[in-house]
C-alpha cells in the first residue's frame, strides 16, 4: 500500500518508442481514476518525452537511473504498474529476467511482489513475427501480466486492463 492519501500508486514505465511523446494522455487518464502516478523511463526513452510536462503532471521527477546508497525513495511502493509503450526490447528482456536498467529492475522486482502489472506493446509487424517475441509475450502472461493488443494503441487500454482496486485502497 502506497503512503499516498488516496493509497493508489501507479508506475508508469515508459519504453523508446515514438508514441511516448503522448505519456501524458495515460497520466491524466490515470489521475482521473484516482491514481497517484510516477513514472519511470528507460534511458533512451527520455529522448522521446517532453520531461517537464511529464514531472509537472506528477508532481514528481521522472526516475530513469538507480537511486544512490542513502538517498531517499521518489515514490511510495507500487499498487500496480503499466509499461507502456512497451517495445520488443524491454518484453524480450523482461520476460528473460534481465535486470540492466532501472525500468527493467523495477519490472522483474514487481513480479516477486505480487504488484498487477500491464503492457501495452508497441512493436512493429516485422518485430513482432519473431518467435523470442512471441515465445516472452508468453512468459509474461504465465507471470501473470496483462498484455494489451498492439494494434490499435489505446492509452486507456491500461487502465481498463488493471484489476479492481481492492476495498481498502
Amino acid at each position: 500500500m502506497s503512503d499516498e492519501p488516496n493509497g493508489r500508486f501507479l508506475y508508469v514505465v515508459v519504453c523508446a518508442a515514438g508514441i511516448a511523446t503522448d505519456v501524458g494522455k495515460l497520466i491524466s487518464a490515470a489521475r482521473e481514476a484516482d491514481w497517484d502516478v510516477g513514472v519511470i523511463a528507460t534511458p533512451h526513452a527520455l529522448g522521446f518525452l517532453d520531461t517537464d510536462a511529464v514531472v509537472a503532471q506528477t508532481g514528481r521527477p521522472i526516475r530513469s537511473a538507480w537511486r544512490k546508497p542513502g538517498d531517499p525513495r521518489p515514490f511510495p511502493p507500487a499498487d500496480a504498474m503499466v509499461v507502456a509503450p512497451a517495445t520488443f526490447n524491454t518484453l524480450n528482456k523482461w520476460a528473460a529476467g534481465l535486470a540492466d536498467t532501472l525500468a527493467l529492475g523495477t519490472l522483474c522486482e514487481a513480479y516477486g511482489a505480487g504488484v498487477p502489472t500491464v503492457a501495452l506493446p508497441c512493436v512493429n509487424a516485422d518485430l513482432a513475427a519473431h518467435p523470442a517475441y512471441r515465445q516472452s509475450l508468453a512468459r509474461l502472461r504465465e507471470m501473470g501480466v496483462r498484455i494489451g493488443e498492439a494494434d490499435p494503441f489505446r492509452w486507456e487500454e491500461a487502465l481498463e486492463l488493471l484489476p479492481p482496486a481492492r476495498p481498502g485502497s
